[in-house]
């Protein structure tokens, strides 16, 4: 399954609804420094926020959310979420 990604071009915690990204304005500076932290996500199944790092953000490793009522694994493709398929 593949889901549109929105990306807001400002910090509005108000606007963001499950599948959208705000790409932080320092990038790259907080973090591990291999690794560091690139963006918001909201959760694309529950809209839960969370960090996603640079890998996460170039679709290298995967994000699980954080939740404590959702455990969705999914990975970012360009503009597009894809779910992890169950086994």
């Amino acid at each position: 399954m593949q889901e549109e990604l929105e990306t807001l071009e400002a910090w509005i915690p108000e606007q963001m609804e499950p599948g959208t990204m705000f790409v932080l304005e320092n990038a790259g500076k907080a973090g591990d420094q291999n690794n560091p932290y690139w963006a918001v996500l909201a959760c694309p199944s529950c809209g839960s926020l969370g960090l996603i790092t640079l890998a996460q953000y170039s679709g290298v490793q995967s994000m699980i959310c954080g939740s404590d009522n959702c455990s969705s694994e999914y990975f970012l493709h360009g503009d597009e979420i894809q779910f992890r398929k169950p086994h």
